[in-house]
């Protein structure tokens, strides 16, 4: 950014006023020191100091356009001079516009959009829809998972994250399929859909077919690894649900909108969901945004029946003008075509390639530009290089030696993910895996094997 002029002063100005006034997320108060960012556009951003960072995150896996993406920022910028805000209750031209788009991108049937102001109450109204649609109560979902920080999706949520959060009730967590780690003795990924599937049939049999509502399903696990599902293992849910009158959820916050290569992850899997709740990616959270997308027999069950749920924001225009222009500049240049494209040629060759020379890098895996290294002190034992909640000496120093270096990762745990926007080029990727070498001989002095 040729225009960007470094201001330390300023940086130490703004990093002056979060201490002082902001309370931070997921954290203790007095441990937090977050960076001051000054701008931000493409795959990069800067610091007041004038240092650039390659964003292999997407900060939190959701800017798959890029930062400042121009086609979308004006949009908004039009949106806002013509109508920034109404109350729900009233049509807007944005929302009906972002809602077509959407119900365009969906499976036939899917014709109807409940937007909310995030993946979090996107998946808590999912949920609601699910329970008085069937008029059951449970909710089935993996213990590798996160749905979000509001009642219902923190306590259907399966990472720790949940356990200060649980004061929902009906909500049972079952194992999902994660072969490297399996919870069935497989050996093979056919044994582990085999069997994966054979456990939550009998989940929902000790539970009781009846008092289900729904099982809510990430299509790829995000957060919690980044476990792309066997081949076999969603029609399988499909199946079960169908067979014994449950919703189907599929939370596609993070890997929907071109993270897993495609509009939608489940569109691989030959399956349908009742519902689909989206956020993150489908306008890169330019504007706070999110919702579900719902299939014509549950919407139709409020067509004489009130839906008991609203926010003063539904629809916002700025968001969901945000959607229409990210959608559509995704189509107009191959957006995801180009992640499907680095993902192939540059991402999954390089990562591997990294895994031949690094003996912390226990297993790859991953698709598009969503991926993610489960990190080992030792490979024959799987033994992980931060323990399950937890972080180490060996995930900082790794965190560390990428910043140092100009690139901020996404890490959870033992797991380095790669995540980088949909728009990264080739250039860039390279870049970034780089980076990754000179930081993973880092984290390879903590390795025990």
């Amino acid at each position: 950014m040729s225009s960007f002029q470094p201001d330390p002063q300023r940086g130490a100005e703004v990093l002056a006023m979060d201490r002082a006034h902001v309370f931070h997320s997921w954290s203790a108060q007095r441990a937090v020191q977050p960076l001051p960012i000054a701008a931000a556009r493409g795959s990069y951003f800067w610091d007041f100091d004038g240092n650039r960072y390659l964003d292999f995150s997407s900060q939190l896996v959701n800017t798959n356009i890029g930062h400042q993406h121009p086609k979308v920022t004006e949009a908004i910028a039009a949106q806002a001079a013509r109508l920034t805000t109404i109350a729900p209750q009233h049509a807007n031209e944005a929302r009906g516009e972002a809602a077509t788009r959407l119900a365009a991108l969906a499976p036939d049937g899917m014709d109807k959009v409940f937007f909310t102001n995030g993946g979090a109450d996107a998946n808590e109204n999912a949920i609601r829809m699910a329970r008085l649609h069937t008029g059951r109560t449970k909710v089935l979902s993996f213990y590798r998972s996160y749905h979000g920080n509001t009642g219902a999706a923190i306590t259907s949520t399966g990472d720790p994250r949940r356990w200060p959060n649980e004061f929902a009730v009906g909500h049972v967590h079952f194992f999902g399929p994660y072969l490297y780690r399996s919870a069935f003795w497989a050996q093979s990924q056919a044994e582990e859909c085999e069997r994966a599937l054979a456990h939550l049939e009998q989940v929902i049999q000790l539970e009781g077919p009846d008092t289900i509502a729904a099982v809510l399903l990430e299509t790829i696990v995000g957060t919690a690894g980044v476990l792309i599902p066997p081949p076999g293992y969603l029609a399988g849910v499909r199946e079960l649900c169908d067979r014994h009158g449950i919703v189907y959820i599929a939370d596609e916050v993070m890997c929907g909108f071109g993270r897993a290569g495609r509009w939608f992850a489940f569109t691989g899997h030959d399956v349908v969901p009742d519902l689909i709740t989206f956020a993150k990616g489908s306008n890169s959270g330019y504007v706070p945004i999110g919702g579900v997308i719902i299939s014509a027999a549950i919407a139709g069950t409020f067509d004489e029946r009130v839906f008991p749920g609203g926010l003063t924001y539904s629809g916002h225009p700025l968001g969901c003008a945000s959607i229409v222009a990210t959608i559509d500049a995704m189509q107009e240049e191959d957006i995801i075509g180009n992640a499907v494209r680095v993902g192939s040629t540059v991402l999954e060759p390089g990562l591997r390639e990294l895994a031949e020379r690094h003996p912390v890098i226990g297993e790859v895996r991953g698709t598009a530009v969503f991926w993610a290294l489960d990190l080992v002190s030792n490979r024959e034992t799987r033994a992980m290089l931060a323990p399950y909640g937890g972080t180490s000496a060996a995930m900082n120093a790794l965190v560390g030696e990428c910043k140092a270096r100009g690139l901020v990762p996404f890490t959870n745990y033992n797991r380095l993910h790669v995540v980088p926007p949909c728009t990264i080029s080739e250039s860039e990727a390279k870049e970034g895996l780089a980076i990754l070498d000179e930081a993973l001989a880092v984290a390879d002095r903590y390795y025990e094997g």
